[in-house]
């Protein structure tokens, strides 16, 4: 019996009821203690539950001139449908100095504020050895129009710089499981920051195209191609250390979901 007044909540929903006309004509007919049990089932199995999402979208070695690197982004999140609770990392360990050349580790709080954007807002911390910096971070994650996916925020360090870093991705599917992954990202500083070589203005650009056959949703290599420069300031640091500000790279790795 337990299964009707479930029944009962659904009906009333679909039919165009109000939350009070529902709740006081099921009240009506069966036990209040019951129907509201069955109220927070309906509620826990549309949107109130608590979900987990796990991806590593990109887990890769990418040639770097012959020297050679490995890079990893990743992220996820806990929560319902409002609230969520996301995690994001990105680094880059480069093989011609054998050492973590760069890693960061996001903590954020996660709302929608329209169907396809969430609002989020926490902390980012540099782990790289002599670069361990804190940020405040807020921005934007969503689907734009043409189902291209954008990544945007804005970070204020503990000693007051600040930068902004803007990502978008496209899939463009060939099949079911061939898909081709064009991705853009860009990073801005809106000062020079001289003891981490990065210049004022637009400071790096990363474009690149990963072309990934998924086996399952959840398993899928691929291999493709991905050119980054540092341009102004930053690249004008980098060249006075005796450092490539940038080139084009051939790249092979795994995307993975759980």
């Amino acid at each position: 019996m337990r299964f009707y007044p479930v029944l009962v909540v659904i009906v009333l929903t679909l039919t165009g009821a109000s939350d009070a006309l529902a709740q006081d004509a099921a009240d009506g007919y069966y036990d209040p203690a019951a129907m509201q049990a069955a109220r927070e089932q309906l509620r826990r199995e549309h949107g109130g539950a608590t979900n987990f999402f796990l991806q590593a979208d990109r887990f890769e070695y990418q040639t770097n001139d012959e020297s050679g690197a490995l890079l990893w982004e990743g992220q996820g999140w806990v929560g319902g449908d409002y609230n969520r609770f996301w995690m994001k990392t990105e680094g880059e360990y480069s093989g011609a100095t054998d050492s973590l050349e760069e890693a960061e580790i996001q903590a954020l709080y996660s709302r929608p504020i329209s169907p396809y954007f969430d609002f989020q807002a926490g902390m980012r911390q540099d782990l790289q050895p002599g670069a361990r910096r804190t940020f405040g971070v807020v921005g934007i994650q969503g689907l734009a129009p043409y189902w291209f996916e954008i990544d945007t925020a804005l970070f204020i360090s503990h000693q007051g710089d600040v930068s902004a870093r803007f990502e978008a991705e496209y899939e463009l599917r060939f099949t079911q499981r061939l898909i081709l992954q064009p991705r853009a990202e860009l990073n801005f500083a809106f000062q020079d920051v001289p003891d981490l070589a990065i210049g004022s203005g637009l400071s790096t650009a990363e474009v690149g195209a990963r072309l990934r056959y998924e086996f399952k949703r959840e398993f899928a290599p691929y291999a493709g191609v991905s050119w980054g420069r540092a341009v102004g300031g930053t690249a004008d640091f980098l060249r006075l250390d005796r450092r490539d500000p940038g080139g084009l790279s051939f790249v092979a790795g795994l995307r993975l979901w759980f």
